[in-house]
Order: structure tokens, then sequence, then C-alpha cells
């Protein structure tokens, strides 16, 4: 399963970033190989300065050795090793009208040291960052996670809506990060779903991204903006920021397992800030992005 996967992330990396280079019509994504030294390695591509995307990464890594210390306890096992292999994407784009989008697909395994499995699953999901609510955009991310989830199991969509509500939530600004979409992890073979289901699951989702995502940056990336609509989009990036150097998983495990720093904080935007006590005017278009912050809605009814 490791192989498989892994083949098919270096070929969805090839079809996202085709794909983006071919929306923002300029810039084109710059590649980096990279190893690491307990064992594999990645292979990171960012975009920058472009006509839509003002900073982006789509990477893929393959990743393996002794598990460390810290990551043992997390885990609750002992001396073992480990597999991991995913891809991680974010974009944030120039204007404050189309929305951020982060998505991550995993898998990962834990042997002994005899080499056998002792342990095995996959993770993932996609998730939207807008920083000026359009109703019909929410609907449509929302729709094509839940069109993917459909054709696997009717429970899937409402189950890991919720999960991807409560991961991306803020818990010290009582805010979540931003409108939610699918988060899945610990996806183990049972009697239900075997892992071959769950990669077929995976797999699905990953291909719907850019259906979800693309025609919702080809709808706003020309809409005229302001300066004050600019320093609103930083504002809410310093929150994006804020949730992923505390709460993330991913970033943290890949802190304390030696991954390579580039590629971790590839996540951050480029231009944020941090104002103080900042409040949007009663009544704005931007506090109404707040009150579905505050409160995450069902989006498909």
């Amino acid at each position: 399963m490791k192989e498989k996967f892994y083949q098919y992330i270096q070929e969805l990396q090839d079809t996202i970033t085709n794909k983006l280079e071919e929306v923002d019509g300029k810039a084109k994504f710059q590649e980096d190989l990279w190893k690491r030294p307990e064992g594999g390695g990645g292979r990171t591509r960012v975009i920058e300065n472009g006509a839509v995307f003002e900073k982006g990464g789509v990477n893929i890594s393959a990743v393996h050795g002794p598990l460390p210390k810290a990551m043992q306890a997390y885990f609750k096992v002992e001396d073992c090793d480990f597999f991991a292999c995913g891809l991680s994407l974010v974009l944030h784009p120039k204007s404050p009208m189309v929305p951020t989008v982060h998505a991550n697909w995993r898998y990962f395994e834990m042997y002994d040291k005899q080499g056998n499995i002792i342990d095995s699953w996959f993770g993932g999901g996609q998730d939207l960052t807008p920083y000026y609510l359009f109703d019909e955009d929410a609907i449509h991310f929302h729709q094509t996670c839940k069109t993917a989830c459909d054709k696997h199991n009717k429970k899937f969509y409402p189950e890991y809506k919720k999960k991807c509500d409560e991961y991306f939530w803020n818990a010290h600004r009582n805010e979540a990060r931003g409108i939610g979409g699918l988060f899945f992890d610990y996806c183990k073979a049972s009697e239900d779903m075997d892992i071959e289901n769950w990669f077929n699951f995976v797999s699905e989702v990953g291909n719907s991204f850019l259906e979800a995502y693309v025609p919702i940056v080809e709808k706003r990336k020309t809409i005229p903006h302001s300066e004050a609509n600019r320093n609103w989009q930083e504002i809410r990036r310093g929150r994006y920021v804020e949730f992923n150097l505390v709460h993330d998983k991913g970033t943290l495990f890949g802190l304390k397992t030696n991954g390579r720093i580039e590629s971790i904080l590839m996540s951050l935007p480029p231009h944020v800030q941090w104002v103080y006590d900042h409040h949007p005017e009663k009544g704005s278009d931007e506090e109404k992005l707040i009150q579905v912050l505050e409160n995450p809605k069902e989006w498909i009814k």
C-alpha cells in the first residue's frame, strides 16, 4: 500500500500544480528535492508572486526510520519504526476575495523491530479559509466534498465535516480558522472498510480537490478590492498562522520528527498583520465572516 499511495500522490502533485499554473497564468512552481538524514525525503513545489497566487506550496514527502521518542509517547508505543507519506498543500491568493485553501492526504505505517506492520492508517482532508464570505462558494466547496464522500459512505460527509469544524478551531480565539470541509484521521482496516477501500476513498477526495477550489478562484480573482480589504485579509492571515503554529498536528509532527523546516513552514503566508484588539465594524462584510467562524454552520441542507 505504501508504494501504491506514494505513486498516487506523485501523480496528484503533477495534476494539481499543472492546473494551478494554468489558473495563475504568470508564475510557475519551483521544485526543490530534499532528503531527510534519518531516511526518506520529498519533492517541494512552491509558487510565489503570481498573478493569482501570492504564495503557495504543493508538497509530497515519504519519510521513514525509527519513530522519535516524542512520537512514541504520543502514539503510546515503544521502540518501533515508521513510514509516512503524503501530499500537503496550502495556497494563499493575492486577492482578499479569493479564499486560502489547505489540503492534505497521508498514509502512515508502524513496524516492530522485525519489520512487521503493527499499525497502518490513512488521514487527510481539505478546508477553505475565506476572508470575505460568499455563501455560494461555501456551498460549492462543501457539496464537492459531500459528493466525493457519498460515493463511499453516506455517513462520511457529516462525520468528517464535524471533525473538520472541531479540528480547525482556534480555541484561544474561540473561533474557527475557516469554514471547514473534511478532516479524517486514523482510517484503519475494519470489517466495513479494508485498507484498499480506504485508499479508494482518500484518492476520491484528493481527486475532487481541483473541482472544489478552482471554480471559486476563477469566479472571484478579478473582483476589485481596496486597501482596507487587503488589511483585513492580512489580519485574518494572522489567525491562520496562530492555528498552524499552536494547534496543527501536522506542523508539530514535522517539527518533532526533524522534518524539513522550509517545507513545514511553507504554509505560512508572506504578509500578515496583528492589530491590537481588532474588531470589525458592526454590520460589515467582515463581521459577517466572524459570525460564521464563531458558529460553524451546515452548508448542505
